[in-house]
């Protein structure tokens, strides 16, 4: 059986990295995009099965990415998470207009994006990986 391909567009690379860590960790196929346009080409291209987008990003923002994929019936399919810092109820609203799936601010709970991941895609068990890593994560710290 195929992994689900998540697309992850954030100009923050540790923001990056960690998604994809524990993103591969839970078992899913992770592709990367530091600014809006990378991210447009690459979910036309790659058509993963979500993206998690970042609002502010360089030289396309996401919710502009959002828009243009939501409003193009050969992209439409794709869920969006918006996972950013942008928390107000303005930004929340505009999210919906634009298409986004779920809204998301940072800081975020790991496990409510994989509940979201799961529900989005209808895949399962990656959660109890995430517990797992997260468990492992809070031994190592104390």
């Amino acid at each position: 059986m195929r992994k689900k391909r998540i697309l992850v567009v954030d100009d923050v690379k540790e923001t990056l990295m960690a998604l994809k860590i524990r993103l591969e960790y839970s078992g899913y196929e992770v592709l990367t995009a530091p600014d809006g346009e990378l991210g447009l080409k690459l979910a036309r291209e790659e058509n993963p099965d979500l993206i998690i987008l970042d609002v502010m990003l360089p030289k396309i923002d996401g919710f502009s990415v959002c828009r243009l994929l939501k409003f193009d019936e050969d992209y439409e399919h794709i869920p969006i998470i918006m996972l950013t810092a942008k928390g107000q109820e303005t930004d929340k609203a505009i999210g919906k207009e634009v298409g986004a799936d779920v809204y998301l601010t940072k800081p975020y709970n790991p496990r409510e994006l994989i509940y979201h991941i799961e529900r989005l895609t209808g895949s399962s068990g990656s959660a109890e990986k995430l517990n797992q890593l997260i468990q492992s994560g809070n031994r190592s710290t104390k």
